[in-house]
């Protein structure tokens, strides 16, 4: 895995010289159209009674368990939830750390939800697969290793943009976030993506932006973790 992980590193590196490509280098996890990996999403789920979910991320993930368990239970379904999460930590740290891997490996999950930190994907393009895809072909990689299915969490732009980003605002943040993780699922071989991110904007359109966040602009509030949990409803169990 570290070896996969240098190369791909270096990859990402020589594209910034044109030299190389972070885009098309996936040869570890299985290639899949956008409707072949839906597909094989909605099988999984539906063949199991209490499908397994791990969440693999930082405190946005913090109230995804007991928020979708809630969700799901509302529609008459169960489902096992685990996570590992930790404040403010990259997918780097993640996948370097023996907790998160041993959770993957030995959990017996079908799913594993996997979260980057909230600025990484709103980055430069070179900037933004250099940190992030590398680290994220590692944990995917294990995930199906251990015989569940990778997904990803598309968050959201900061309530008042990114403050390293001149004139930046949320709309335009959660764009580029969007934009980021597409980038993410297309190399990895079409990862489905849980756009909670898309349903925020909307929410955020229809005059609910300050609803959403907590006082520091940036965590979910009640109202943002019961939409978050929707999303991830409608995209695992399909509606």
């Amino acid at each position: 895995m570290k070896t996969i992980a240098f190369f791909v590193k270096i990859s990402c590196l020589l594209s910034i010289f044109s030299l190389g490509s972070c885009a098309h280098w996936n040869s570890v996890l299985p290639e899949r159209s956008v409707t072949e990996a839906r597909q094989e999403l909605d099988a999984r789920i539906k063949s199991k009674q209490e499908p397994s979910i791990l969440f693999v991320g930082n405190s946005y993930s913090f109230g995804m368990p007991k928020e979708l368990k809630k969700v799901a239970a509302q529609h008459g379904k169960t489902v096992r939830i685990g996570h590992a999460t930790y404040g403010g930590w990259t997918l780097s740290k993640q996948a370097t750390n023996a907790a998160t891997l041993k959770k993957i490996r030995e959990g017996h999950w079908d799913v594993v939800v996997i979260q980057e930190q909230s600025i990484i994907p709103s980055l430069p393009t070179w900037q933004r697969n250099f940190k992030m895809f590398p680290p994220l072909q590692e944990l995917a990689t294990e995930a199906r290793q251990s015989g569940a299915i990778p997904v990803l969490y598309q968050t959201w732009g900061r309530r008042d943009g990114n403050p390293q980003v001149r004139g930046d605002d949320f709309f335009a943040m959660t764009g580029r976030v969007r934009k980021g993780y597409s980038a993410a699922s297309a190399a990895m071989g079409n990862l489905v993506i849980v756009p909670a991110g898309d349903d925020w904007e909307k929410a955020a359109r229809a005059g609910k932006k300050k609803e959403l966040f907590l006082d520091d602009g940036s965590h979910p509030s009640e109202i943002g973790n019961e939409i978050t949990a929707h999303t991830f409803y409608r995209t695992l169990f399909g509606s």
